[in-house]
This record gives C-alpha cells, sequence and structure tokens, in this order.
C-alpha cells in the first residue's frame, strides 16, 4: 500500500468499527470507542457517533446489575458521548458503574480487576514450573495495566462532568497507582501483579505500552494541574522515550519491545503514533519534540503500510489474557481483525496532518 491514505482508505478503516464484535463489556473495545468518536469529529460523518451512542444507551438502560467486567466499559468514550449529546440516562449508568467500580478492594489502594486472575498455560513451548502451576490451578485477583486505559480515564472524566472532586481525585490516585505497582525503572511497563506476590508478570508487552500511554495522557489532560499529574507526565514521558529507544527502522515494535526473537505486533505501532501525537500537544511534557514527531510519522507509516485491501491491520494478536511466562507473550497467536487493532490504526491515521 502506498505510503498515502486517501479517504475511501480512511472510510474502509472507520466502517470496519461499525462490524466488530463487541461484548458489552469487554477488554479493548475503549479504544474502538474512541476512534468513533474521533472519525465523525474528522469526517463529518455522524454514522460512527450514533453507532456508538447506540451502543452506550442500550447499555445504559440495561446496565444493571453491574459485574466485574464492566469494568473494561469504554468510560472515556461514555462521557465524551455524554458531553456531546446531554443524554442524562448515560450520565445516570456512569454514575452507578462509577460506584460500583469504587466498591472492589484493592491492592496498594488500587483497584483489583479480578476476583480470579485470568491466567492461562502459555502459549509456545514453554511449560509452567510448579509453584506457577499452583497459581493457574487457583487464580488470586490481581491488577492488570489495560485498566490503566479504563478506570483512571473513566472515574477523572466522569468527575470533571459532574463536578465531583472526589471522583476526579480517585481517577488520579488510581493512575499514579498503577504507575507504582507496574512501571519499570527503564520506563515501560510490565502486565499485571497478583496479591500473592510482590512481584510483576509480563513484561514488554507491547499493545501493553500503548494502553498505558493512551491512559496517562487521558488523566493528565483531565485532572486539573498538581504534583500528582506532574508525577504522571514523568511517567508517560519516561515511556515514551523508552519506546523511541526500541522502535525499528520500519515504524513497528517487537511483539515484546525489547525482544527482537517475539516476532510480529502491529498494534504497538497504531498505539504509538496516536499517542505520540497526543503527547505532542500537551506543554512542557516531552523534552525533545522533534525526536517524538519523527518517531510517530515512523509508527504512522508503518500503520499505512500494514493496511490491507479492506482496511484491516495486519498482524495484530489475539487478546493475550495473561500468563506468568514470559515467553507465552511471543506467541499469542496474530492476525485478527479486532477492536485492539482496528481502533487505534484509525486513531493513528487521524492524527495525520494529510488526512486533515
Amino acid at each position: 500500500m502506498d505510503s498515502g491514505m486517501s479517504g475511501a482508505g480512511l472510510t474502509r478503516v472507520a466502517d470496519s468499527l461499525l462490524d466488530l464484535e463487541y461484548s458489552t463489556w469487554g477488554f479493548g473495545d475503549s479504544v474502538a470507542f474512541e476512534a468513533m468518536l474521533a472519525a465523525s469529529d474528522a469526517t463529518g460523518d455522524g454514522r460512527y457517533e450514533s453507532f456508538a451512542h447506540g451502543w452506550v444507551r442500550s447499555w445504559a438502560t440495561r446496565a444493571l446489575p453491574y459485574r466485574r467486567l464492566d469494568c473494561t466499559a469504554p468510560g472515556a468514550a461514555m462521557v465524551h458521548l455524554a458531553r456531546r449529546t446531554g443524554d442524562g440516562r448515560i450520565v445516570e449508568a456512569a454514575r452507578g458503574l462509577a460506584e460500583y467500580l469504587r466498591s472492589r478492594p484493592t491492592l496498594e489502594g488500587v483497584y483489583l480487576t479480578w476476583e480470579h486472575s485470568p491466567l492461562m498455560h502459555p502459549y509456545g513451548p514453554a511449560q509452567l514450573p510448579p509453584p506457577e502451576a499452583a497459581l493457574l490451578a487457583d487464580p488470586p485477583p490481581g491488577v492488570f495495566l489495560d485498566c490503566l486505559h479504563f478506570d483512571p480515564p473513566f472515574l477523572t472524566g466522569l468527575g470533571r462532568l459532574i463536578g465531583d472532586a472526589g471522583l476526579v481525585a480517585d481517577g488520579l490516585a488510581q493512575a499514579r497507582g498503577y504507575v507504582r505497582l507496574l512501571q519499570r525503572e527503564d520506563g515501560l511497563f510490565d502486565h499485571f501483579r497478583l496479591t500473592t506476590s510482590p512481584r510483576t508478570y509480563g513484561p514488554g508487552w507491547g499493545r501493553g505500552q500503548g494502553w498505558a500511554l493512551l491512559g496517562l495522557l487521558d488523566v493528565i489532560v483531565e485532572a486539573p494541574q498538581s504534583e500528582d499529574v506532574a508525577d504522571l507526565c514523568r511517567a508517560a514521558s519516561a515511556l515514551v522515550d523508552r519506546m523511541i529507544g526500541l522502535q525499528r527502522v520500519d515504524g513497528h515494535w517487537w511483539a515484546v519491545v525489547d525482544d527482537p526473537a517475539s516476532g510480529e505486533e502491529w498494534s504497538t505501532a497504531a498505539f504509538m503514533a496516536y499517542g505520540f501525537s497526543r503527547a505532542l500537544e500537551i506543554p512542557h511534557l516531552l523534552d525533545d519534540g522533534e525526536r517524538v514527531r519523527a518517531a510517530a510519522g515512523r509508527a504512522r507509516s508503518a500503520v499505512r503500510a500494514g493496511l490491507d485491501a479492506s482496511g484491516t491491520l495486519g498482524e495484530v494478536s489475539a487478546a493475550v489474557m495473561a500468563c506468568t511466562q514470559p515467553s507465552h507473550y511471543a506467541h499469542v497467536p496474530r492476525g485478527f481483525r479486532v477492536p485492539w487493532g482496528q481502533g487505534p490504526a484509525l486513531l493513528a491515521l487521524l492524527t495525520d496532518e494529510e488526512t486533515k
């Protein structure tokens, strides 16, 4: 595919979001719903916002009883929809969801994602040693990096929308908690931590770095300036800097970003093209804007080149679930047309000045 992106090509990617299977709610939905709103803004085509509004409004009318997996609801997109439409039913359901999510137990102040974490046998040849097999047999609760894109932006954004300073503060505290629990000294994030151990698991998972970056940026934009926000800015800047250092010459990253043997995973480039571009819009966040802009351009070009004739981004892995073996993340099956590939791909394309 050539380096440009025609209007028809952009539409194919945007239209693909309307054909995906959403589970109301499941991991990865959030970025696709955010992309729908961005698509309507960029193209003037209201179909994408209408789809998102209808889906969220339908959920809102039957949201009770809330359930544990509702932590994956596209909360930031719900808040944006409420702002755009004035739909009080969405606000009411979002309030209830926030109350439910804040009732969960915590690990060092961070809300636990699961009562029993979704651990699995590793993809690939690795075998679980006895202590890890015991964890799989009776998985403890845990905190998972993906949720940095769910809880903190939702709580912070909803708090701003309804004028609840406690919600804003909680969203900010949650984001800082994820940084404290999962960010490494080199700037990268590990995937998860369990309540039964102080160690972390899933080092260097590529798409996970995207969830982390977008979640941090959402909170930074929504929360009032404070030293806590400055801490998040430093965390985001360190992540950006490390990811640029690991970017390949073709604009992509390895599936495990610091392991060249881990193979392809193209959704990471989409997340980073969009995330880097957003970071450039936040004053004083980055030390070397030109370096970040160049890296975003390389990642965006990689996304364009990775789209097939139907507008599908190639080499996107299935849901990784979770595993205590690091090699698992290098062997997750690839080749899926899913929200966490198509959503960030569209957002990446929409950050290109040539497409605006």
